[in-house]
């Protein structure tokens, strides 16, 4: 038999998965070409060519005994941990070193690693609905409590009244998302000036450290010169993680890092219970070939045209056949208001006409759909006829 805490997360399991998988499906009785597939954040962008080029002189050019092995520390190669503290503080006006930096198996590895460096059984984790659905089951490893922020489904800025009165003498940590998946809204420097300003003061009046947890994998995801604040210089104890499976379309490669600045409480101890975690967890260390890889190619970025251009006419489309959604400021998400209040039946209609989106459900919001444009232009263009139907539909 199974753990009972499996048992809930087998019962529980993904809906974008599942999505995927009958996407996958469809694809082999009506044509990858007429199946419309919104369902997973999988970049279809390819790589810079500059990886390919990293990768090859590294192969040709490194030991490989020492290249596929493991790393002297589990936060990672030193050279590699030194090379991206100097890129962030070139672009941030930081102050990190290579201790505050470990690398990391992409952005889920992190938020793993983090929340078990931080929480005791009972611990809570705040949330902002609409949120990843996966950040309840990186909670629950570790037997910490999710607490929900109900969503402000005007703006898609957190609620930051109900926030101050959720926060408790329990709560350890605190989980933001910006660029945010799945709305594509990146939080403002005002919100994010207030949020802070809250903690402080929770902290204060209950004696405890509060963490702020940035959720990173979207940050060179922005559109029309929307600036994404750094959330270091705005709180003390924030932890950054950060993932390339979207700035470099590396998702599978399962590369990213961890910042814990010195600001941070308890940080000696908290970069070493990271490194510890990362090694107990079985990550042991970052896919050592990966580290190099992105060291090298730390100033490349994926070409955000082709969302945006994506972006652009999914939006447009949608809007123009009388659905309702939020214009997305990054990431490559809309997150669109069902027609009618159980969105999981809109899913199943939009089935019928072989479209694939995700129920705001699984996002904490539910009577909302996530479509994930990070497909090709043609895609996007051939899928609106059946979204043309799907309206008429409800109309």
């Amino acid at each position: 038999m199974i753990s009972k805490k499996m048992e809930n997360m087998v019962a529980n399991s993904s809906a974008i998965r599942a999505m995927f998988e009958e996407g996958n499906r469809l694809a082999q009785i009506y044509g990858p070409e007429n199946v419309f597939d919104f369902s997973l954040g999988n970049p279809n962008v390819p790589a810079p060519e500059s990886v390919k080029n990293a990768i090859k002189a590294l192969l040709d050019e490194e030991d490989p005994v020492v290249l596929h092995g493991y790393t002297n520390s589990n936060a990672g190669y030193e050279d590699v941990r030194s090379a991206v503290a100097q890129s962030l503080n070139e672009r941030f006006g930081t102050d990190f070193e290579a201790r505050n930096i470990t690398m990391t198996v992409g952005a889920a590895g992190g938020l793993n690693v983090i929340l078990k460096s931080l929480l005791n059984p009972g611990d809570e984790v705040i949330v902002f609905a609409p949120y990843f659905g996966e950040y309840r089951s990186y909670t629950n490893n570790y037997d910490g409590i999710l607490v929900e922020i109900s969503p402000d489904t005007e703006t898609f800025q957190p609620k930051l009244d109900e926030f101050e009165t959720k926060i408790t003498p329990r709560t350890k940590a605190v989980i933001v998302n910006t660029p945010n998946n799945p709305t594509g809204v990146v939080y403002s420097e005002d919100t994010i000036r207030k949020m802070a300003g809250i903690m402080e003061a929770k902290q204060k009046e209950y004696g405890t450290d509060i963490y702020l947890i940035s959720d990173e994998p979207y940050r060179e995801l922005a559109y029309d010169g929307v600036e994404v604040p750094y959330l270091t210089k705005y709180y003390d104890n924030t932890v950054v993680g950060y993932s390339y499976s979207k700035s470099l379309s590396l998702p599978g490669e399962r590369i990213g890092y961890l910042v814990i600045p010195d600001e941070a409480a308890d940080s000696e101890k908290l970069i070493a219970a990271a490194n510890v975690a990362t090694r107990i967890l079985g990550f042991v260390n970052a896919p050592t070939l990966q580290q190099k890889v992105v060291k090298a190619c730390l100033n490349e970025k994926t070409d955000i045209s082709f969302y945006n251009r994506n972006r652009e006419t999914l939006y447009n489309g949608l809007k123009e056949l009388g659905f309702e959604c939020i214009k997305p400021e990054g990431a490559f998400y809309l997150f669109v208001k069902s027609p009618v209040e159980d969105e999981k039946a809109f899913c199943a209609a939009a089935k019928k006409y072989n479209i694939l989106v995700v129920p705001g459900s699984s996002f904490g919001c539910p009577g909302y759909v996530r479509i994930a444009y990070c497909v090709s232009y043609e895609t996007i263009v051939n899928s609106l006829p059946g979204f043309a139907k799907l309206a008429e539909e409800y109309r």
